[in-house]
């Protein structure tokens, strides 16, 4: 008869050792690296964080909120001005290079809000199961019956415009994401031997999570993490566009666009151009990142023995 005792080596024996995750973290970062798009994707991520962290604040000579000059309104692109002037003669390389702070801001805490709280309620929907399991993922549906954008025009709209409305409204709609993925993860994964094995010696369900359950639910989680930054940066682009993100005078790419597309008539094209493009590379470099990570983090493509 097999002791507790002789379970628990076993057990034990299961878990992966310091060895063994340092040679899969080293596997999965030289396949990312590996990755041509993973490298265009990181290195374009890289430029705008640069630039927008480090360089606007010390080297460019406009204040992107109240340098204004009436006198050269709608200047096209000079060397004065690479990307031009826009209606109130603000320049716009400096203001996108300063709304790269809001753009990246909004996606980061807005995912990282929405990823925290579905992750928890996936983990322990599927782990528990039960009624707890219904009543989290029926409320999951009841967020996902309603499109995300349309959901969170309504909820910045009840709270009012505003940074800070615009990345809380943007995270409840996301939440539901994870909380699907998490709990879709943890139905297999809790099924497996070792789970079943430490149940059995009565391992506390919190330490069965967090040391068994959510490494090993981490890898799909962490690509539709980056992913979604990029779905933020769109969606916080769509409702600046609209006027319920960040207000006037913020530099945020998509209150540019709304200020912009006014003056195509009068031939100011760079005053929608250049924020446009500023949103597509960003949202090109994350989803790159992205898809080298889902492939880097594939178990299928993990070399067997190291």
């Amino acid at each position: 008869m097999t002791t507790s005792s002789e379970t628990l080596e076993g057990m034990q024996a299961l878990e992966y050792t310091p060895r063994r995750e340092r040679g899969l973290v080293r596997d999965a970062l030289r396949r990312l690296w590996g990755n041509r798009g993973a490298k265009v994707g990181l290195a374009i991520v890289l430029f705008f964080v640069i630039v927008g962290y480090v360089i606007a604040p010390l080297f460019f000579p406009y204040n992107p909120r109240t340098d204004r000059d009436l006198s050269g309104r709608l200047s096209p692109p000079t060397r004065e001005h690479p990307f031009g002037t826009d209606e109130l003669g603000r320049d716009i390389l400096t203001r996108i290079a300063h709304g790269t702070r809001i753009s990246f801001t909004v996606g980061l805490f807005a995912v990282l809000f929405a990823s925290t709280v579905g992750t928890v309620l996936g983990l322990t929907s599927g782990y528990v199961g039960g009624s707890v399991e219904t009543v989290v993922m029926r409320s999951m549906d009841v967020v996902l019956a309603f499109p995300a954008l349309l959901l969170a025009i309504a909820i910045v709209a009840m709270r009012g415009p505003g940074l800070n409305n615009t990345m809380f409204a943007l995270g409840i709609t996301y939440i539901p994401i994870y909380a699907r993925l998490a709990r879709s993860s943890v139905m297999g994964i809790k099924e497996l031997d070792y789970i079943t094995a430490a149940t059995a010696v009565g391992v506390p369900s919190r330490r069965i999570l967090v040391r068994h359950v959510l490494p090993n639910s981490l890898s799909p989680l962490i690509v539709q993490f980056t992913l979604m930054i990029a779905t933020a940066i769109i969606e916080t682009a769509a409702l600046g566009f609209l006027g319920l993100g960040a207000q006037p005078p913020s530099p945020e790419w998509g209150a540019m666009l709304s200020n912009g597309y006014k003056f195509l008539t009068v031939g100011a094209w760079w005053a929608l151009m250049f924020p446009g493009l500023a949103i597509i590379f960003v949202v090109i470099g994350f989803n790159l990142v992205g898809d080298g990570l889902r492939d880097a983090l594939d178990p299928r493509l993990r070399r067997v023995g190291g």
